[in-house]
């Protein structure tokens, strides 16, 4: 297991066409893992499910046993809005399009309340009806899965401001809490940063020093339920804070500082200890903050970030959707079982988005 993850990445080799389609690809790979064990809340308990399977080199991820989940439909949705090449509110209203034909892909795939109802109050074609009413108990992961995608869209550091900018108005899309949509800034930037090369012991203070104040100031310029989201806002960056205090990134430097020991059990309880309500990835400050974590501790090791990202106790197919994509934007499907991801479902779909996308941001 690599020590410092950066070193198992040339830095300075550029994200190239396969990179992308490995972002995406695995994504969906992770998501359908995870998805298998979502609601089993033992990480060691999944550990041992996974080897009386053969261990994940055995796991031939396809139909009918490990479909996707709604993270994969709605993150597909996504960026299949994006590769339309739309900007600005028309943009907004295509994706708002898509995501009503993506509810229509539901089944089995346990979409969240609060992605149902949004989605649901969603017009699009009409003046502002990619917006919806506030709801306060909006701050779950749903925005934080799907948005990867805005990260490949928008890679370079001088599009900082339109990554957040379509983070935040597709994520208020059905999660208009700020914990919810901020989530949704956190998976974009980190991809963004994958692209970048950028160390990923710096992701962490990259998200807020540099995207959460852009981000502010995008809510107060929209003037959409300002003081309802600036009322809301200290507990995303207060989680974030913490988290980054106790691995030691305060300083945007590193390297990260782990217990010892942190196997699944002493993982499923750090998880736990980073969430809103006990169940570690189900909102929105600590999916992206689980799939950090797990991209910091196992470097190049597909295997350990599967262990980490998806095989927990907590909500293991969206922490898993989003280290995933950061995995396979750095290291491309290098030690990945192909098994893993020959006949994923939406594979197809994966890689044209990827393809298109990097054109796009090219």
């Amino acid at each position: 297991m690599a020590k410092n993850p950066e070193e198992s990445v040339n830095m300075k080799s550029p994200a190239t066409v396969a990179h992308y389609k490995a972002g995406m690809v695995l994504s969906g790979v992770g998501d359908a893992l995870g998805f298998r064990w979502e609601f089993v809340y033992s990480g060691p308990r999944i550990q041992k499910e996974v080897q009386s399977l053969g261990g994940l080199e055995n796991i031939n991820v396809s139909l009918p046993d490990w479909r996707v989940s709604d993270d994969t439909v709605l993150h597909l949705a996504t960026a299949e809005a994006l590769i339309t090449g739309k900007e600005d509110v028309e943009l907004l209203h295509e994706v708002a399009s898509h995501y009503k034909k993506a509810m229509k892909d539901m089944y089995e795939r346990a979409p969240g309340m609060s992605t149902i109802h949004g989605v649901d109050c969603l017009k699009p074609g009409s003046p502002e009806g990619y917006r919806i009413p506030y709801d306060r108990t909006s701050g779950g992961c749903g925005a934080a899965m799907r948005a990867m995608c805005i990260g490949l869209r928008y890679p370079r550091p001088d599009q900082l401001s339109s990554l957040v900018t379509v983070a935040i108005e597709t994520g208020r899309m059905t999660h208009t809490h700020p914990t919810g949509f901020l989530g949704g800034v956190a998976s974009a930037l980190f991809a963004a940063y994958a692209i970048q090369r950028r160390p990923i012991t710096t992701w962490g203070m990259g998200l807020l020093k540099e995207a959460c104040p852009i981000a502010k100031d995008f809510v107060r310029s929209a003037g959409y339920a300002v003081n309802e989201t600036e009322r809301d806002w200290e507990y995303f960056t207060r989680k974030w804070t913490d988290y980054l205090e106790k691995r030691g990134l305060s300083s945007g430097t590193g390297p990260a500082i782990f217990p010892e020991p942190y196997g699944p059990e002493e993982r499923d309880e750090a998880y736990k200890s980073f969430s809103w309500s006990g169940w570690g990835g189900s909102s929105g400050h600590d999916a992206p903050m689980i799939a950090l974590d797990a991209l910091l501790g196992a470097g190049s090791n597909w295997e350990e970030l599967m262990s980490r990202a998806g095989f927990h106790g907590g909500d293991s197919d969206s922490t898993a959707v989003i280290a995933c994509c950061c995995w396979g934007l750095l290291y491309g499907m290098k030690g990945v079982p192909k098994c893993n991801y020959a006949n994923l479902e939406y594979r197809d779909r994966l890689e044209k988005s990827a393809e298109k996308l990097y054109a796009l941001s090219h």
